[in-house]
């Protein structure tokens, strides 16, 4: 496998961990085809309901078919060059590109009149006293509301920030509200209304210097006699009872540039090896949990489904005070300087905006400049911002975000070249790809997505996108880089309790589940290698990449991440089957090459002899593990200590021997005593088990958990441990679905008792450290504090040794929900 095949994008398996939140079992769904996306979002013609991506498909001859279906990097041109002649004949692909890349056809054009709809919805809810919909029919306005648009002789933008300021206030949201002031300033310095919804901000938050200045100033613009004797009540009001209170220390937000934690002085270096190919190296030891690594995206994008809950530059969590694109209505950003580097340059909205129309003193010009620039002074931004060339037109919301990703980095490239002189390619990124590995289908979409993009660029770039058969294949090379290479950006989020349950019954549990909110392309990052029990781990504060080491690391041993399911996630067969299709290549590593007890014990059953621990294997691992027996007796691999080699002795002993051979792997052949399971009738029973048990799970998102049910799970988890082995994650899982029932019914000791069971087994599968444990801690914690029990204290000092591990001085940032629970002891 080359050097670059990092975390698969939105569509590829990234974990940073298996998260199993309680409740319905999530099962990840294969990664979308383009011809699905474009199904779903392109809108079909008139003349025929089939989808236009089909229908250009259907319309390709078969000769081109089969030249494009065995093409390689070395006929692509050709074969895009065939293709786009052909395509450039269709009357459908034309409407297709006119319906994607003209702004006369958008959807997400703004408009005064869509603004002023929006706007009176939140005017009528704000005077009934309906402030969430108010909040949310005054953001929409922003969203709709050319930035160069008057109403009644204001800036529409300008009002419609202290309007939503107006209800953030009365929402106790003080902070988002004196942002709101800010923004609607940056726009109209001369807004007195602003300055008095910011004064009244700085009020409630006891700052009271800036109150008097931000009411001086209001005072100085309003025009009428009832607002001037207004703001003339506040002041006086401020002046009787200043206290000299400074600003709240807890109402500062999180900033990524406070936290320091710098990479330590780690030489890493890019190697060859004959397996791997390319892959990252330290030329000296790394200590447990050292800030290895970090680098910002050569390109990012959002996550489709998170487009209306993230920031689509940072990827956090959108606040309540959203701060829309300035020149279209699809990104959101969660402040004015994630606005400010996705495109790449400030924007006017007022060309007054430098002009007060009144005389102030000198000391109020100078606080009217800091507030007003405040928000962009000492801010790098890139020449060219990553979202300017998408604004007002369709292409970036219909496209599959691979493309839309693809388009990034082309419009990156392109402005590189121009600040080089260079002019000979489109994109260069020198990154691994697995074109050649791909099916026909998958190449003919390839290449038909490659001129699509094209096409809707060149409309906003001209010669600098040539469309011919050699950019063309570079943009079919990109993608599949991009399959390859991109990774997801991937937030943990907590259901956090707010304290103990006021009965004992309906308790609600803390749980962990992660949000895939973006995908990036790391160019340093995509020449670290995969490994199945990784001893490196990424996450993200924000866009930017982190990579910290989860264990010692000896000096030139191979630095590895994991590009989708780790051992203990899946088995050997999965995997190896998952990273194959995904990527190309037959995993190698250490936990696929070598005998591991998580493999063996993850889906396997246990011996009919009562005294015997060994495992019975059925036919789907049998074979992946035969082929892992000989490396096995050669030696042990390395990291792997005495401790696991006594686990995989003692289940599977037949094993270890010298006097062993493969044959002695059979299906339903125990591997420690030989005795055999009948699978067969093994796993009927098991499937009516599992039946049961699909019928408790359904019922456990209902008030209340009917007893029957909750008897007959308990029946089918007995019945399931006579047939499967003890460490088996079947077991694990329903015990953690008995956790949560026995959670719901008020029952928390025998919850803790069922977590605690689950808890020991998924130590065995993945060890003892792993992030997953400490995830699944998390739950047994938030049992353990209502009960009052004791032990709690230690599964919290756990939880943080586990986290700290993998997230070092970010675990504040990464997993707030631990302060909680340090706060509830």
């Amino acid at each position: 496998m080359g050097g670059g095949r990092t975390m698969g994008g939105e569509g590829g398996r990234r974990w940073e961990g298996e998260v199993r939140p309680w409740g319905r079992k999530q099962h990840l769904k294969p990664q979308q085809s383009l011809a699905f996306v474009f199904r779903s979002i392109v809108l079909p013609s008139p003349v025929s309901s089939a989808p236009p991506m089909e229908k250009l498909k259907s319309a390709i001859p078969q000769t081109l078919n089969l030249s494009i279906s065995q093409s390689n990097p070395h006929t692509l041109p050709h074969t895009c060059s065939s293709l786009h002649d052909f395509l450039n004949q269709l009357p459908q692909f034309h409407q297709m590109v006119e319906d994607l890349s003209h702004m006369e056809t958008s959807l997400f054009l703004k408009t005064k009149k869509s603004a002023l709809e929006f706007k009176l919805k939140g005017n009528n809810c704000f005077s009934n006293g309906d402030n969430s919909n108010a909040l949310r029919f005054y953001t929409q306005a922003l969203r709709a509301a050319p930035r160069d648009a008057n109403d009644m002789g204001k800036n529409l933008v300008a009002t419609l920030y202290v309007n939503r300021s107006a209800v953030l206030q009365k929402m106790g949201l003080v902070v988002e509200c004196l942002q709101d002031c800010n923004r609607a300033l940056a726009i109209s310095r001369s807004y007195s209304k602003a300055w008095y919804r910011r004064g009244k901000a700085n009020i409630s938050m006891g700052n009271y210097d800036d109150a008097v200045r931000d009411l001086k100033v209001s005072l100085c613009m309003e025009q009428s006699l009832s607002g001037k004797r207004q703001i003339e009540g506040e002041l006086k009001l401020i002046l009787d009872h200043h206290n000299g209170k400074d600003f709240p220390s807890d109402v500062a937000k999180y900033k990524e540039s406070d936290i320091h934690d710098q990479p330590q002085q780690i030489q890493l270096q890019c190697v060859s090896t004959e397996m791997k190919g390319r892959g990252m190296v330290s030329l000296t030891d790394v200590p447990q949990a050292t800030l290895l690594h970090t680098e910002e995206p050569y390109a990012a994008i959002v996550s489709k489904h998170c487009r209306e809950t993230h920031c689509h530059f940072c990827f956090n969590e959108l606040p309540a005070d959203i701060v829309p694109c300035p020149s279209c209505s699809l990104a959101l950003y969660c402040s004015q300087l994630c606005q400010i580097h996705a495109i790449g340059q400030q924007l006017q909205c007022d060309m007054k905006n430098h002009e007060f129309g009144v005389d102030l003193s000198s000391d109020l010009e100078k606080y009217v400049g800091s507030v007003t620039n405040a928000s962009v002074d000492g801010v790098h931004v890139e020449q060219i911002g990553e979202h300017k060339h998408e604004c007002g037109v369709n292409w970036p919301a219909a496209l599959p975000t691979e493309l839309v990703l693809a388009g990034r980095v082309i419009v990156k490239s392109i402005a590189q070249r121009r600040s080089f002189g260079e002019s000979s390619r489109i994109v260069n990124l020198e990154l691994c790809h697995n074109y050649v590995q791909l099916g026909p289908e998958a190449k003919l979409e390839l290449h038909i997505s490659s001129i699509i993009l094209l096409q809707c660029l060149h409309h906003c770039y001209g010669s600098d996108v040539p469309l011919n058969g050699e950019t063309i294949s570079q943009c079919v090379l990109l993608l599949s880089q991009i399959n390859v290479n991109s990774m997801a950006i991937v937030r943990m989020r907590s259901s956090d309790s707010t304290g103990p349950p006021s009965s004992a019954r309906n308790h609600t549990t803390n749980t962990v589940e992660q949000v895939r909110v973006g995908q990036a392309i790391y160019l340093a990052g995509s020449l670290f290698n995969h490994s199945c029990q990784p001893n490196i781990h990424t996450y993200f504060p924000s866009r930017t990449l982190y990579i910290r080491t989860t264990e010692f690391v000896v000096a030139g041993h191979p630095l590895e991440l994991s590009y989708g399911p780790q051992v203990g996630q899946w088995s050997c067969k999965e995997r190896q089957l998952s990273l194959k299709e995904q990527y190309a290549f037959v995993c190698s590593c250490t936990s696929c090459s070598r005998l591991n007890l998580s493999d063996l014990v993850i889906n396997s059953f246990r011996c009919l002899n009562p005294n015997c621990s060994g495992v019975v294997l059925d036919s789907s691992v049998v074979n992946y593990e035969k082929q892992k027996v000989n490396p096995f007796r050669c030696g042990l691999p390395l990291q792997v200590g005495k401790l696991e080699h006594d686990e995989v002795k003692r289940v599977a002993s037949l094993l270890c021997t010298e006097t062993g051979s493969a044959h002695q792997i059979e299906p339903g052949f125990c591997l420690s005593c030989g005795a055999y399971r009948d699978l067969e009738t093994s796993n009927a029973e098991i499937r009516k088990a599992e039946i049961c048990i699909g019928r408790w799970e359904d019922s456990l998102d209902s008030v209340e958990v009917p007893s029957n049910i909750l008897s007959n799970a308990l029946r089918s988890l007995d019945l399931l441990k006579s047939k499967l082995h003890p460490y088996n994650k079947k077991v694990a899982e329903v015990e953690d679905y008995l956790a949560q029932a026995f959670c719901s019914i008020g029952e928390l000791q025998r919850a803790g008792h069922y977590c605690q069971s689950s808890i020991k087994i998924l130590e065995k599968i993945y060890g003892d450290d792993n992030i997953v444990i400490g995830n699944e801690l998390v739950k047994l914690a938030s049992i353990q504090l209502p009960l009052g029990d004791p032990a709690v204290e230690q599964t919290i000092n756990r939880i943080n040794s586990i986290f700290s591990r993998h997230y070092g001085s970010h675990l504040s940032i990464m997993f707030p929900h631990l302060q909680f629970l340090k706060r509830s002891l």
